[in-house]
């Protein structure tokens, strides 16, 4: 093990305290926050400096909260699904931690157990392995000693029938294999080692918000500076002049932007988390609202990777259990199929069969003792059990593949023929066939299962279910624009079986070999086609992605397996299943379904949809209410007025009530059409320009109606105290009145009460008390420079507010089709 390594995967360093902290605050707009602490520290604005420092540190505090939450469930994860070997060491058998095994171990195979290393099969019995999570295949693969008729067979196909792989389930009989690679030498690691060339790319979202908060903040200091320059060649107080331009630079920085992005995503992997679906990159929620294609397996994600019977034939007569009364010739057979299984199977469709018959009664005889099993050969693909009853003569039940029944029985050629075509019609609709004998025998058993006078009793054709919500999880991606595509390794029988029942399209199926003779353009073109893909392979399955990437799509990519790692790693969004899935598959992931529920992922496109929607609603909020706030701090400059707003006034507003309200939009439910609108283009802008004129166009109209207050206080001659308190407090109310009416881009009228979370009220309720107590307290009033409490002011602040909601409701009649198409733009 020194030589080479534990018997375990490498895995991705989790992100330490330093290094998170660092990767937070380099960012322009959380640089923003702590310059302006700094800046006021050294001001000696004690106060404000405390305040916006106290915003920056719980930033970075959410962000090392949700990368901790993760990767500790993640590691919980790993914890459950660690395995145990039985090897054999100096003569001695016991019970090691897979991580302990080396090359050259000789490991125990046993029914039920996963393979810990890859290995060469010295000695087995019946073995059968399910290697599904490499291959993509659902089938069980039969495996043989190394030394048994391996001359049968070519070189690459007696290296796979002996050979044990990494992470596969043993589903039937027992065995020794030599171990011949561990860790990241096996074939499992080989495909996690592709993992670390694959580099995942920055989320636009996140591009444009830097994008945004770096020219927004030029402006504003370009303002400023303007406004600080003519302030002091005007007025002549330099000290006043810094105050007031740093108040106008305040008042234009969006602070808000980095606190609204990051409780959007942070409250969105949470909301996903109560619906078992776990955000190992909270960045990935910002790209599931503009998911195109949705590439997805087939076994343990379409389906339930449970096989069960789907038909029984009986001498040309089709039973189907889920819809027929299965009468007594069916019981008979089912109780033949549970006589020619292991009595605790791991085999699925052995697990099938007894299912089944024990809900019909087709229960085995007390009477009836096992007295010898005839395991699967090579050169017989069926299993003969034979049991001595009380009298002691035996009943001789087989099962097996047709054909081998078939020969078994002896049949001649037209009942072979007759055979043939129901196991093509039972192939054509994706089942797994077994077909099934029965012998009667008396006095001594024979060597050979060929040697019993075999009768044809019919047979079982089993499939692996579709699960339940499949259908209407795809016809909701349909509705949404969002194309889905079902990659398997399956044959394309039963692949294309599967997508029928699923709903997928399944006119245009191509497989693995067509794919591996096509060039690059080739390749793109069937890519933009075809809707499933059989028989492919690892390396295919992240071509495919990279190509739909290459024509624009953003690609949603969900699997299971360990063969799924490399496009879950290169996919926009990676969907792991938690339960069955392999540590590889859940690392490469940005997104883990604990519940293994192929609807939760049409769960998590519908909530990225929302906190993409709810997301622009709060930006655009955010640039209406800097407009009324930077007027405020500007007019007065430009006028000579009395000066109302100083940097505490403006970091209350920005710092307290911007950001909390903006929490509740994050709450805010979808808009109706929410699964019926095609996706977003990846290139959107998260402020297109109508948003923008928008937000101008209420922000105009908030800051013409302060305006108005403050005018007309000032023509009353109310002292700047008192001035200062009315148009803080109809700037307050101004800014709730801009949270109703943004809850909403569709909603005119007075309909835009309606549904407001019990939050916004409390937070509305919360900032009446704050301001009255402000103005009622000598303290307070002294930190604010505000005047005594006056009832005059809340009712003209509470008139202000209304006003202003009237007249952008009467706006939203006026430009609907517009506002509206905010939500696709």
């Amino acid at each position: 093990m020194a030589a080479e390594g534990a018997n375990e995967l490498p895995q991705q360093n989790s992100a330490g305290l330093i290094k998170i902290i660092f990767g937070t605050i380099r960012e322009p707009m959380f640089a923003l926050l702590l310059g302006g602490g700094l800046i006021y520290l050294l001001l000696g604005d004690r106060a404000e400096a405390l305040m916006l420092l106290f915003f920056a540190g719980s930033s970075v505090t959410i962000a090392i909260f949700q990368e901790s939450r993760s990767e500790r469930v993640l590691r919980s994860l790993r914890e459950l699904t660690s395995p145990r070997a039985w090897v054999i060491r100096d003569g001695a058998r016991s019970r090691i931690a897979s991580r302990e095994v080396v090359r050259e171990d000789i490991i125990v195979l046993a029914e039920g157990d996963r393979v810990p290393a890859d290995g060469t099969i010295i000695a087995g019995d019946d073995l059968l392995l399910d290697e599904s999570l490499l291959t993509g295949e659902s089938l069980p693969i039969p495996k043989y000693a190394a030394d048994r008729g391996a001359g049968t067979l070519c070189a690459s196909q007696a290296s796979v029938s002996t050979s044990v792989y990494s992470g596969t389930l043993i589903v039937r009989g027992s065995g020794l294999a030599e171990v011949t690679a561990t860790g990241e030498h096996s074939k499992l690691g080989q495909i996690g080692h592709s993992l670390a060339g694959i580099e995942t790319a920055t989320p636009h979202l996140t591009l444009q918000t830097r994008h945004l908060v770096r020219i927004v903040a030029f402006i504003a200091i370009s303002c400023g500076g303007v406004a600080a320059l003519l302030f002091g060649l005007f007025r002549g107080s330099w000290l006043q002049a810094m105050l007031s331009g740093i108040a106008l630079i305040m008042s234009l920085v969006p602070e808000e932007f980095p606190l609204v992005l990051t409780v959007f995503m942070v409250m969105g992997a949470w909301r996903l988390s109560q619906s078992r679906i776990l955000t190992r990159k909270a960045a990935a929620i910002e790209n599931l609202g503009a998911a195109t294609v949705l590439c997805t397996d087939k076994t343990g994600t379409l389906t339930e990777n449970r096989m069960t019977i789907a038909q029984l034939r009986l001498h040309g007569e089709v039973l189907r259990p889920q819809s027929d009364r299965l009468d007594g010739a069916a019981t008979q057979l089912l109780r033949l199929g549970r006589l020619a299984s292991a009595v605790n199977s791991f085999d699925p469709m052995e697990r099938a069969i007894q299912a089944l018959g024990k809900q019909l009664g087709g229960g085995i005889s007390a009477s009836l003792v096992l007295a010898k099993s005839y395991p699967l050969r090579r050169d017989l693909l069926a299993v003969t059990q034979a049991w001595r009853d009380d009298a002691g003569n035996y009943l001789v039940a087989a099962k097996g593949a047709p054909e081998a029944i078939a020969d078994l029985c002896r049949l001649d050629a037209s009942r072979r023929q007759i055979l043939g075509c129901e196991v093509e019609e039972m192939a054509k609709a994706g089942m797994r066939i077994l077909g099934v004998a029965q012998a009667r025998q008396m006095g001594s058993l024979p060597d050979n299962p060929r040697d019993f006078r075999f009768d044809f009793v019919g047979l079982f054709g089993f499939s692996d279910p579709v699960r339940v919500g499949v259908p209407a999880a795809v016809r909701e991606c349909r509705a949404a624009g969002i194309r889905v595509i079902m990659i398997t390794g399956d044959h394309p029988l039963t692949a294309r079986a599967i997508a029928a029942d699923a709903g997928l399209d399944y006119a245009d199926m191509i497989t693995g070999g067509d794919l591996s003779q096509l060039d690059d353009l080739a390749f793109a073109q069937v890519a933009a086609r075809a809707g499933i893909f059989a028989r492919i392979a690892p390396d295919q399955k992240l071509r495919l992605v990279r190509a739909l990437q290459a024509r624009g799509d953003v690609v949603a990519m969900s699997g299971d397996g360990v063969n799924d790692a490399p496009a879950l790693r290169a996919a926009d969004i990676g969907v792991a299943m938690g339960n069955r899935g392999t540590d590889v598959a859940r690392e490469a992931a940005s997104i883990v379904l604990l519940d293994d529920d192929f609807s939760s992922i049409v769960r998590t496109v519908r909530l990225g949809r929302r906190i993409y929607d709810n997301l622009r609603k709060a930006m655009g909020y955010i640039i209406a209410v800097h407009i009324p706030i930077a007027g405020m701090a500007l007019f007065p400059l430009v006028t000579g007025m009395p000066l109302v707003l100083a940097p505490v006034h403006i970091a209350l507003m920005e710092m307290v009530i911007d950001p909390v309200c903006s929490i509740v939009f994050e709450a805010e439910p979808e808009e109706e059409d929410i699964m019926r609108r095609p996706p977003r283009s990846p290139s959107a802008r998260l402020l297109p320009f109508a948003l923008v004129q928008w937000s101008v166009i209420q922000g105009g109209i908030a800051l013409a109606i302060v305006l108005a207050v403050y005018a007309g206080g000032n023509m009353a001659h109310l002292a700047d105290a008192d001035l200062r308190t009315l148009t803080v407090m109809t700037l307050i109310g101004g800014n709730l009145g801009l949270v109703l009416v943004n809850r909403a881009f569709s909603v005119a009228g007075f309909q835009f009460l309606q549904g407001a979370s019990r939050l916004f009220w409390v937070i509305a309720a919360g900032m009446v008390i704050v301001l009255v107590g402000a103005t009622l307290s000598p303290r307070t009033r002294a930190l604010f420079a505000f005047g005594t409490f006056h009832g005059r002011d809340v009712l003209i602040a509470g008139a202000a507010t209304l006003a202003l909601v009237l007249l952008l409701q009467a706006a939203k009649v006026i430009w609907p089709l517009r506002l509206k198409s905010l939500l696709t733009d």
